[in-house]
């Protein structure tokens, strides 16, 4: 198998959640090799759906998780790429951590949302939280609808969007409104 094909994936795998992993696999084994990497990694089914989990260790994790784990999600992004483009008739998501910082990112997400919620709530005014990338915003707005006090949106043009959040009061009928901001 030469470079580009580890690299890219090589020939169409047979459309089988086997297939997927191999090909996640060798996809990875191209990309530690290319970026003289020093890290291990595993490739298993992480739930019913037949999604994908990455897990890397190794000397190398603090280059995946600096910078708010940007490398990290380089990964992910091109891995799911790659499966979109060689195995097209199945829809397999592929996530990519590394020492648990999906948890913990995800966990201060929380911790922020909470902390705008309640502003939003005891002022009776919209807050912002700042510009996120679209993972992360769907992990916020999904967090912030188990709440039936407030609503969110997302706000701004590109990939990067702030996410405004606001109180909800009800109406006679017990429809939900958007309470007027200043």
């Amino acid at each position: 198998m030469t470079f580009f094909e580890k690299l890219f994936g090589g020939k169409k795998k047979d459309s089988k959640q086997e297939g997927a992993e191999t090909l996640v696999a060798d996809v990875i084994e191209g990309l530690l090799e290319a970026g003289q990497f020093d890290l291990t990694y595993s490739v298993s089914t992480e739930n019913e759906a037949g999604d994908l989990l990455v897990e890397f260790e190794g000397p190398d994790e603090e280059m995946l998780t600096a910078r708010e784990g940007q490398l990290l999600d380089a990964f992910q992004l091109y891995l799911k790429r790659v499966v979109q483009h060689q195995i097209p008739d199945q829809r397999i998501n592929v996530n990519v951590d590394c020492a648990g910082f999906r948890e913990a990112a995800n966990q201060a997400l929380i911790e922020l949302a909470d902390k705008l919620k309640e502003i939003a709530l005891s002022k009776g005014k919209s807050v912002y939280f700042r510009a996120l990338a679209p993972k992360d915003r769907k992990f916020v707005h999904q967090y912030l609808a188990e709440d039936g006090r407030v609503k969110s949106r997302s706000i701004g043009d590109g990939h990067f969007k702030k996410i405004k959040i606001f109180p909800i009061k009800g109406d006679e009928e017990g429809r939900t409104t958007e309470q007027p901001t200043n």
